[in-house]
């Protein structure tokens, strides 16, 4: 039994420890979500189709044989799964500890403590300790408590608002913000030479080192009793270029792959690495995006530390590079600035389940989840700004934001951009 009306606390943290036994009615995930929501620790367990795992030990190796092996191995994992886990990157055991040390130990203070570091959401300040205000695209509330924050390049992000307990948290941190984005740029250079480009070119054409802004979120997934009814995560792909996960080793992270929702295992000693939408635009779908989400549990707290690579909001077009485009595979995605891509609302369908299967993105701020933007066709005017996109055959009139799969060009859907400087204030909630 679902509860009924329940006072809920502002932070799920809070709701957890509360001595409830059913879950508020808002965290209660629709029927055709429910799908491999049972025990994640026996999920972790099944066989079948795994994450693959790629050692980058030699990926700078002076053997030419030995590292085009190891960079083919990883642009196939690219390619086919969009996520892997990465060993042997470079970052040592000891600074990964003492990340998870220092994120574990903010957490570990009373919610009161934590609250002094709390955003302000409303007023358009996402930095800080928050938990989820609106309901999400979908109508559901997220089972998680987060702190997101810049943490690289150093003159971007605000030491201010950084926890300052534990005292290491700020140099474990912005030491482990440096190693990421070196091995962010080594990365790259790996997927620009299997696109067939100069090694430097996705780099460039996500920012470079001036303007690739590093994200953290870390996400603190309390003990949940009913752990088969809520998500962590909802459903979505990251937008960002490349997304970097630690996590405390317990399962909680799903794929959807090949038309099933796949349970990471926890590999020690690694990081996640996801493909972001950027890299699946600019490289016109070669390298994948994949759909993922956040399950919880019962017996145990889930903590994860991700770092969003991303471009700047709006120096930068993303859309295909010229060389990933043919005749025969043209440009799959509409040309937009980051910020237009994160406005939007976009599904992922499923080419084996595209009617059932229908799950809103969102970026790691909630911001594309929480605004309604809706598709104007191009002959209509700033006074027509409800108008909604509708395809050839009126399948999905209510639909916003449509992403399109393979065989759907450009041609049956008309995207048009907002104006930058108003997509906050001006996009419903």
């Amino acid at each position: 039994m679902v509860s009924a009306v329940v006072p809920t606390p502002s932070r799920v943290e809070s709701l957890a420890k509360s001595g409830i036994q059913a879950i508020p009615k808002e965290y209660v995930r629709p029927q055709e979500e429910l799908n491999g929501m049972g025990n994640i620790f026996e999920e972790e367990k099944k066989g079948g189709p795994q994450v693959p795992t790629i050692d980058l030990k030699q990926i700078d190796s002076e053997d030419n044989e030995i590292r085009e092996r190891c960079h083919q191995e990883l642009k196939k994992a690219a390619m086919e799964w969009g996520v892997m886990h990465l060993v042997n990157h470079g970052i040592s055991d000891e600074l990964i500890d003492r990340v998870k040390v220092a994120g574990g130990t903010f957490f570990d203070l009373p919610v009161e403590e934590k609250e002094k570091y709390a955003n302000d959401q409303t007023s358009g300040n996402v930095q800080g300790y928050g938990s989820k205000l609106a309901n999400s695209a979908s109508g559901q509330l997220e089972w998680e408590d987060y702190f997101f924050h810049c943490v690289f390049p150093e003159d971007k992000h605000d030491l201010a608002i950084w926890p300052k307990t534990p005292t290491d948290y700020i140099p474990a941190t912005s030491e482990y913000a440096k190693q990421i984005r070196n091995l962010a740029t080594k990365i790259l250079a790996v997927l620009s030479i299997g696109l067939g480009l100069e090694e430097g070119r996705l780099e460039k054409e996500v920012g470079g080192m001036e303007d690739l802004l590093l994200q953290m979120k870390i996400n603190y997934y309390p003990k949940c009793p009913q752990p088969e009814l809520a998500l962590g995560v909802e459903a979505h792909t990251d937008v960002s270029a490349l997304t970097f996960i630690l996590h405390n080793m317990v399962p909680g992270l799903q794929l959807f792959y090949e038309g099933k929702w796949v349970t990471a295992k926890c590999v020690p000693n690694s990081i996640i690495m996801h493909i972001g939408d950027t890299l699946e635009i600019l490289s016109n779908g070669k390298y994948k995006s994949i759909l993922h989400r956040g399950v919880v549990n019962k017996e145990k707290v889930r903590i994860s530390w991700a770092i969003f690579c991303e471009p700047p909001k709006d120096k930068i077009i993303l859309k295909p590079l010229p060389e990933t485009v043919t005749d025969a595979d043209p440009p799959r995605f509409p040309p937009r600035t980051f910020a237009q891509h994160m406005a939007h609302e976009l599904f992922k369908k499923d080419d084996h389940d595209a009617a059932d299967h229908k799950v809103y993105k969102k970026d790691y701020q909630d911001s594309a989840t929480e605004q309604k933007v809706f598709k104007k066709d191009d002959q209509d005017s700033a006074g027509k700004q409800k108008a909604v996109n509708k395809d050839n055959q009126d399948s999905a009139p209510e639909q916003k934001a449509v992403k399109k799969d393979e065989q759907d060009a450009a041609a049956e859907h008309k995207v048009f951009e907002n104006d930058n400087q108003d997509i906050a204030a001006e996009e419903s909630k």
